[in-house]
């Protein structure tokens, strides 16, 4: 097996869709198909199960995950260390959602550029709420993302910011422009974050009320969300970071809820053994010259954290 091969299953193993991997790896499916037959082959072991509908990992196919993972973790390591004996080169791969490009990272990428002109920079954008998946499955080396009330002891966190959670409605609700009256959020369609944070701190805020929201749409992505709401589809909550840089925002009002949701804090990721990769390294330093504060790590009084 070779590394490729490795990154080809990693990729497979997160998406479980051939198409979508095939795409993203620039190989035809025929391709992939092969490789990881080849894989297959070498092991002894499935390491998916296929049908006309679904794919899955088997029970090899989840151990040799960590395998991959952990053989291109190595890899990637190997691969800086050898060249920071000259200029510091190699990939960093980066994870966030497109509000984070338009607001969070132009100063550091600008920063990374200027003084490591040798680094390139793999980045990819989507749901926000997918950010530490995409960590944990190997797949960016940092991502951008709301910190969990909890995080997982292996993850590194450095706040940039903090910004409110926010309940927007369509702007036709107050001609004015300012803040709207909260309507009887009983019946009024509600247009829900499909996962993570955002739906966490929602379906929180409506249980403490009381309150069994119509939902009228899940929506994956904030920017969608707000997309829908200004539709008319029904009102949602999104990050008012996000909010701020829609070219939609002239279409919203935002509701004044009480009590307010708790806000979000955004930041970069990566894990502690992606924290010891050269460029990894050079990102952290630069990203802390815009933090608001020392990096914070999850359980600060542990010592495995420290």
């Amino acid at each position: 097996m070779d590394i490729r091969e490795l990154d080809l299953f990693v990729n497979l193993a997160s998406s479980l869709h051939f198409g979508q991997t095939s795409r993203v790896c620039n190989i035809t499916p025929s391709g992939l198909t092969r490789a990881i037959q080849r894989l297959e082959q070498e092991l002894g072991e499935p390491l998916f199960r296929r049908d006309n509908r679904s794919v899955s990992l088997t029970k090899a196919g989840e151990i040799f995950k960590d395998y991959a993972l952990d053989v291109l973790q190595r890899y990637r390591k190997l691969r800086q260390q050898l060249a920071t004996e000259h200029e510091l080169r190699g990939t960093l791969s980066l994870y966030c959602s497109v509000t984070a490009i338009l607001s969070i990272l132009p100063d550091i990428i600008k920063g990374v550029r200027r003084s490591f002109p040798e680094i390139n920079l793999n980045l990819t954008t989507g749901d926000a709420a997918m950010a530490l998946a995409h960590l944990e499955n190997g797949e960016a080396d940092i991502t951008i993302a709301a910190v969990p009330d909890r995080l997982p002891r292996h993850i590194v966190f450095l706040k940039l910011l903090e910004t409110p959670l926010i309940f927007i409605a369509p702007r036709e609700t107050n001609k004015n422009g300012h803040s709207a009256a909260v309507p009887d959020l009983h019946s009024t369609p509600i247009v829900m974050p499909e996962r993570g944070l955002s739906r966490d701190r929602c379906e929180r805020w409506f249980g403490d009320k009381g309150i069994t929201p119509t939902v009228y749409a899940s929506v994956a992505g904030n920017e969608a969300l707000i997309a829908m709401v200004a539709m008319g589809c029904g009102i949602g909550v999104v990050p008012r970071l996000v909010l701020d840089n829609s070219p939609l925002q002239q279409r919203i009002t935002v509701l004044n809820v009480e009590p307010p949701l708790k806000p979000f804090t955004v930041g970069a990721c990566t894990t502690k053994a992606g924290k010891r990769l050269p460029t990894v390294q050079t990102f952290w330093r630069i990203a802390e010259q815009h933090a608001t504060r020392p990096e914070r790590r999850c359980d600060d009084d542990h010592p495995d954290n420290q």
